[in-house]
């Protein structure tokens, strides 16, 4: 499994961490993702690639820098 950082500049509360995890956990549940508030990064690791974890945060209306 590959681990990936995304920084995501929008993420402001706990909330926002639940919607990503929960969009990436819905279509990766072997998945371990790690959101951090303070620090506005996104860390998966997953056998998924870097493209659809992005398209993913996206999809639940986030950017990635």
């Amino acid at each position: 499994m590959a681990t990936m950082k995304f920084k995501v500049p929008n993420i402001s509360c706990d909330g926002c961490a639940k919607t990503i995890t929960d969009e990436i956990l819905t279509h990766e549940s072997d998945a371990k993702v790690d959101v951090d508030v303070q620090a506005k990064t996104v860390s998966v690791e997953t056998e998924a690639s870097e493209a659809s974890i992005k398209q993913m945060i996206v999809a639940v209306g986030y950017s990635v820098e």
